[in-house]
């Protein structure tokens, strides 16, 4: 099957999913379902390309294995969440603001993260299918394992941290300044972007070496200002005023770095 067959099918079974999909949101009222479908939606596209193209059989098998575990590491962990917590309250305010337009928009966003699955798989793809510095096995290869492993144990333990955090009772209404998160507002979204370069090393040597390159650039874009951090920001201070904006001015919002000192502290709030 050449490649452009291959994106297209993607697309038309990930835009079918998503339809469906849509239909189970307006029965729970909790779309947080789209964001656990791009995750494992994008590491099965992920997948499938892999084991489809043209390429030395033990990158394929490589690219395979590691979109598959990331995808199935993210898409448990927001599964869990959707299925213990309320709606997230990025759609929540969706609901509110839109009102009776609200399930049209609801269409439209859950068909727009069908594309985007298909367009992050992409640097996958162009990583599976790179022939550019021979066969078998390359030192860079091995780099984006390196580099992947420690994505995925970064997220794990900023993961890991917070929960607990929030399950002790003495936390109670205090923000989560401790470990990773004293370092980064968000490690998990730090560590999420950083385990795109895996395959930014595993493409060198490709044609297409640039589809992985702004896989990272739109992430960090995605993650920074559109659907990461400014709406989680926004509900924290919402809901927790002084003691987040405190946060906010000691501790990196994004790439890891030691916490600025400032004259006083006010109470703490959630993270």
């Amino acid at each position: 099957m050449s490649v452009p067959l291959l994106i297209l099918t993607g697309w038309l079974v990930m835009a079918l999913l998503m339809a469906g999909l849509w239909l189970v949101q307006r029965r729970t009222r909790n779309a947080g379902i789209v964001d656990v479908a791009w995750s494992f939606g994008t590491g099965l596209l992920a997948v499938w390309f892999a084991l489809m193209v043209d390429g030395d059989p033990q990158r394929r098998l490589l690219v395979a294995l590691l979109a598959g575990l990331w995808s199935v590491r993210l898409g448990m962990h927001l599964l869990v969440r959707v299925m213990s917590e309320k709606e997230d309250g990025r759609y929540r305010m969706m609901r509110e603001r839109l009102g009776g337009k609200a399930q049209p928009v609801f269409f439209a966003f859950f068909q727009i993260q069908a594309i985007w699955a298909v367009m992050f798989a992409m640097p996958m793809l162009v990583a599976a299918s790179n022939t550019g510095t021979g066969t078998g096995l390359q030192w860079h290869d091995a780099a984006g394992i390196l580099i992947w492993i420690v994505a995925i144990t970064g997220q794990r333990v900023a993961d890991r941290q917070l929960a607990a955090f929030r399950n002790a009772p003495e936390n109670k209404g205090r923000v989560c300044d401790r470990g990773l998160w004293r370092y980064s507002r968000h490690p998990n979204y730090f560590f999420e972007w950083t385990h795109w370069f895996a395959y930014v090393l595993i493409a060198i040597g490709s044609p297409w070496w640039w589809v992985p390159w702004a896989g990272v650039l739109i992430m960090l874009l995605f993650l920074t200002k559109i659907t990461g951090i400014p709406y989680t920001e926004m509900r924290a201070i919402q809901s927790r005023g002084d003691a987040y904006r405190h946060y906010q001015q000691t501790t990196s919002a994004f790439f890891p770095w030691p916490p600025r000192r400032l004259a006083t502290t006010p109470g703490k709030a959630t993270e």
